[in-house]
């Protein structure tokens, strides 16, 4: 009885969410104006095969349980671990329908042309930086937080992505003394003055050993798209992706104002600070609060639920 009903709960389970998202998979490419939403459809049923995935694997191990009542235990915490699972797909469904309703249907490829872009060595040179975020080649910035320590360096090395040099930025953060996180970042200015992300390559770490590197992504490699950045020219109400790389980096970005004031250790700002607000989808709990000063950078950032700050505390140059 107790094999009889775990194979129908089973059975059950996969019937559903494999009607919902084979009738999705067999759906052609969207027309252009629904392509925000047909994508939100499409990572949440494959947010929910990966769960239902999970499911399987987990009653595989449970299947294996000598006991009776710890095979019931373990099928429990597996059920509702995808219950959590599925929860957390849903809150991501919901998130990326609020931003089609704010970036529009359209498909999201920006134009990423090599001659819309300058020779990132050249920005403080020749070409004048984005006053918000100046990529200026051999500066270090230095925050803090009360037990984190990250250190930025912008190099001069470049990486050209799909024809298009990037400015190597080299990420490192530190937590009570210890190496948390290792991040290379490609950074593109174009004509106009605008700051591109153009992927990244990241690891975790533990003990000196790197444990997760999820995040990563190359624009124009498997779907993944260059994000704006840093606008020359902002203004309040601006909302833009600042990444895309469907279910692994799909960091936004909003403008909410351009005379906020911070004070940090190296930089401060009084009713000048530009300030976005950054949230993602793939986590839509989190949200923070930077601070950008004119001709410096970000100085400051601030998680609104928690009150925790990241601030500038030092800024050298070669």
């Amino acid at each position: 009885m107790e094999k009889l009903f775990a194979r129908g709960f089973v059975i059950v389970l996969a019937t559903l969410v494999l009607a919902d998202s084979a009738a999705l998979a067999a759906t052609k490419p969207a027309p252009a104006l629904r392509a925000c939403s047909n994508t939100t459809k499409f990572a949440y049923s494959a947010c929910l095969f990966d769960n239902l995935d999970a499911l399987m694997i987990a009653n595989g191990k449970c299947t294996n349980e000598r006991s009776a009542a710890d095979r019931d235990t373990c099928l429990d915490a597996a059920r509702a671990a995808q219950r959590d699972a599925n929860a957390s797909c849903l809150e991501q469904r919901d998130a990326r329908t609020d931003l089609c309703d704010k970036f529009g249907e359209a498909p999201y490829d920006p134009k990423f042309e090599p001659a819309n872009f300058v020779d990132p060595r050249e920005i403080g040179r020749s070409v004048a930086p984005n006053p918000w975020v100046p990529l200026i080649p051999g500066r270090t910035m230095i925050y803090q937080s009360p037990n984190e320590v990250v250190r930025v360096v912008i190099t001069d090395k470049i990486k050209l992505i799909d024809g298009v040099p990037c400015l190597v930025v080299r990420d490192r953060v530190e937590v009570d003394g210890k190496l948390a996180e290792e991040t290379i970042d490609w950074f593109a200015q174009d004509l106009a003055g605008n700051v591109w992300y153009c992927g990244e390559t990241t690891a975790e770490f533990e003990d000196g050993v790197p444990v997760n590197v999820s995040g990563s992504f190359q624009a124009d490699v498997d779907g993944a798209r260059p994000g704006l950045f840093a606008k020359a020219a902002p203004a309040v109400g601006d909302a833009y992706r600042q990444e895309f790389d469907l279910g692994n980096a799909e960091d936004v970005a909003a403008i909410i104002s351009l005379n906020g004031s911070a004070t940090t250790p190296a930089a401060s700002c009084y009713q000048s600070c530009l300030v976005t607000e950054e949230t993602t989808p793939l986590d839509p709990a989190l949200l923070e609060h930077k601070y950008y000063k004119f001709g410096v950078g970000f100085i400051l950032q601030i998680k609104p639920k928690t009150g925790e700050r990241l601030q500038l505390v030092q800024i050298t140059s070669n």
